[in-house]
């Protein structure tokens, strides 16, 4: 199903760039600038199963991201500056804030370096357990134990269920049935016991994924030091916030904005849902975030920003940076804002 979706997808940009469409519809679908959502930027990875790929871009597209906006005169500024803007309803030219959500080292090794050369500011939203080294990526968890079996076995809706992950296509297949599967579970706690299990079947210390790929504190320090990054909250434990109580919702955004602000000895203003979709952030989770003071809050909605974003801060959409349309053109539609537009039915706001 993912495979289908983003083949159409990718028909549809295509089929923008192709005929200019986006171009025309720009001043109505626009809007005045936007948030593009990272995760990993590391050079290409060889292999053929990658299906986390669409987390991923190398530091080459993001080179040619960059250009393509100061090309195209955009600013590119900070969250604080985006919220300014957002609050003024500020005309002129359009802005764009990159993010980034985890807190990988890659985005210190491939991304700060390539920032630095476009003077262009980032915002990584950092779980803290996965800083303390006590957190679960989960999605990659799942795909290193794919990538070694060639049969796993979960139990899914009470029953013990094997899945054969013998060829490439077996192994996309059972990553998209497995992954589907996980999320649909109550909770994050859920998906991390049954996923924990599957990885001491296959001999991988899925505890450690977290200290393998992500920053700790000491290194947060020296990240955060830089004038370019600031550090937002994702959370203690990157967890579906929609499937914890209204209590432990509001401890997962409160606490983990008070361990990174105590860690790295400096405010800690916004935040980014984990999954951040219909699913994991609603109106609820909305509501929280700006009662516990948060100047802004994203999500994973597709979408541009508008001057009626001002009133809906803490539920702000993003342009995903997908590791599976690396190209200039399509990046052309996506900016335009044509794309999502026809994705949201014309809505501007999509916060409910």
């Amino acid at each position: 199903m993912k495979r289908f979706r983003s083949a159409i997808i990718r028909f549809g940009l295509e089929s923008l760039a192709a005929t200019g469409a986006h171009q025309l519809l720009q001043p109505l679908t626009g809007g005045l600038g936007f948030i593009f959502m990272l995760h990993r930027i590391r050079p290409a990875p060889l292999g053929t199963f990658q299906p986390n790929r669409h987390l991923e871009i190398t530091p080459e597209f993001l080179r040619s991201v960059l250009h393509y906006l100061r090309q195209q005169n955009f600013d590119i500024v900070t969250m604080d500056e985006l919220r300014t803007r957002l609050d003024w309803h500020a005309s002129g030219r359009r802005f764009v804030a990159f993010t980034a959500d985890d807190g990988y080292r890659d985005n210190r090794d491939h991304a700060l370096p390539v920032l630095k050369e476009f003077d262009a500011p980032i915002t990584v939203y950092v779980a803290s357990d996965f800083a303390a080294g006590s957190g679960r990526l989960w999605w990659i968890a799942l795909e290193h134990i794919i990538a070694e079996r060639d049969t796993v076995t979960l139990p899914i809706d009470g029953l013990e269920t094997s899945i054969e992950t013998r060829t490439l296509e077996d192994k996309q297949k059972a990553f998209s049935q497995v992954h589907d599967y996980l999320r649909s579970l109550p909770t994050d706690r859920d998906i991390n016991e049954v996923v924990g299990a599957m990885a001491r079947r296959a001999g991988i210390d899925d505890a450690a994924i977290s200290r393998a790929l992500c920053m700790n504190w000491s290194e947060l320090r020296e990240f955060a030091a830089d004038p370019l990054v600031t550090i937002g909250a994702h959370s203690i434990s990157h967890c579906n916030l929609a499937h914890e109580t209204e209590e432990q919702a509001r401890l997962e955004m409160s606490d983990s904005r008070e361990r990174i602000a105590a860690e790295l000895q400096r405010p800690v203003r916004h935040l980014a849902y984990p999954y951040g979709d219909r699913a994991a952030a609603g109106q609820r989770e909305f509501t929280a975030a700006r009662m516990l003071g948060f100047d802004t809050a994203v999500t994973t909605r597709p979408g541009v920003l508008f001057p009626e974003h001002a009133a809906h801060l803490t539920a702000l959409p993003r342009l995903s940076l997908n590791g599976n349309f690396q190209n200039i053109r399509a990046l052309s539609v996506l900016t335009s804002g044509t794309a999502t537009a026809l994705w949201n039915g014309f809505r501007r706001i999509d916060a409910a």
